[in-house]
């Protein structure tokens, strides 16, 4: 059963969950937030337009298979990881590469790094995971209400 209120109130609170998902991916590589929370942030708006639209909708707004996001995160994190490993010798070492210091000690520069890669990994496995069962979930009880 399909609710008129909910779908109205989905269009509208669909992108500024969304916006605030970038806003807290994007400050949580220096301060609380991150990957993890941005992309918990992500899947509730895909839930809510799944529970306002049905599952078929949420796919196709999600663009790609919820199991190939979460897979390209964990590569991405690895790529994150293995930088550092081979650039200083740890396995997630912190990797600055457009940040510069000035004879005085004064940073500079772009603040994008191997930290930032492995955020953006943690906020695509999160979004696919919670995605991918979410969608399940749903899918199976709509399939048991059609046997019945």
């Amino acid at each position: 059963m399909r609710s008129l209120i909910l779908s109205t109130a989905a269009r509208a609170l669909i992108p500024a969950i969304l916006a605030l998902s970038v806003f807290i991916f994007w400050r949580g590589h220096n301060q609380p937030g991150g990957g993890f929370i941005g992309g918990l942030l992500a899947a509730s708006a895909f839930a809510l337009l799944e529970k306002a639209e049905g599952v078929a909708r949420a796919r196709r707004a999600l663009w790609f298979d919820p199991r190939s996001l979460a897979a390209f995160g964990l590569g991405c994190a690895l790529v994150a990881g293995l930088w550092g490993g081979l650039e200083y010798g740890y396995f997630l070492k912190g990797v600055w590469p457009f940040v510069t210091f000035d004879a005085e000690g004064h940073k500079s520069g772009l603040p994008f790094g191997s930290i930032m890669l492995f955020d953006f990994g943690v906020y695509l496995v999160v979004l696919g995971t919670v995605c991918g069962i979410l969608f399940t979930l749903e899918e199976s009880v709509v399939e048991q209400d059609g046997d019945d």
